[in-house]
Parts: structure tokens; sequence; C-alpha cells
């Protein structure tokens, strides 16, 4: 927090104009074409490498690169783990379902020692 209100007292009057209107919805259409041509593109072979693991197609490099130009690095790193975590999801609710129908069984800690079968 200390650090936070020094570089306040340092820059009173600095306006950072990337968090600005203009400059948001900027960024914003650059991640929605970036993330469209992801879509577009899903069946071409992955071979850039993004931040926080994401792979995507040469196609998406000049989308990706008006991407990076156009939003904070930090903005760039949360929209992609957003994807990332957002794909991932879709493919777990996707995988067909027949591993989730009906109850879920959970292995059960023996407390007691089963009964033996001799009577």
């Amino acid at each position: 927090m200390a650090a936070l209100k020094a570089y306040a007292s340092s820059n009173p009057d600095e306006v950072h104009t990337d968090v600005l209107l203009k400059a948001r919805q900027d960024c914003y259409k650059a991640r929605d074409a970036f993330y469209s041509c992801l879509e577009k593109e899903a069946n071409k072979k992955p071979t850039e490498i993004a931040s926080v693991g994401l792979l995507y197609p040469v196609e998406c490099k000049k989308s990706r690169a008006e991407f990076v130009n156009n939003c904070r690095a930090s903005w760039v790193k949360h929209f992609d783990r957003l994807y990332c975590k957002n794909k991932r999801v879709q493919r777990l609710l996707d995988d067909g379902g027949q591993t989730r129908r009906g109850q879920m069984l959970l292995p059960q800690p023996y407390t007691f020692k089963p009964p033996s079968e001799s009577s």
C-alpha cells in the first residue's frame, strides 16, 4: 500500500491513457479479433506460444500482435487465462457425459472389518 501512495504522490497528474474508454474499447476489439481467429483456425496446428501456455496457429499471429499492442500486459495475461479456463471447462462438459451420469461414487474407507462370509 505504501508503494501505491509513493507512486501516486510522485505522479499526481499523470493520466494512464490505456485505461480510458477509447483504449479499453480498442483492447476489447483486438481481444475479440484474436480469440475469434483462434476459434476459426481451431483445426490448424498451433505453433506459436502466448502467455500462460496458450498455443495458437501462425495464421493468428497478426491479430495476436495487435491484441498485445492494444492491451496492457496484465490484461493480456488475464484474458489468456480466462480463455484457457473457459475452454477447459467447455471440454470437460463436452466430453460426452458418460462418466458423470447418475450418482458419483467415491472410495469409502473401511472403519470396520468387512463381515466374513463364513456363517
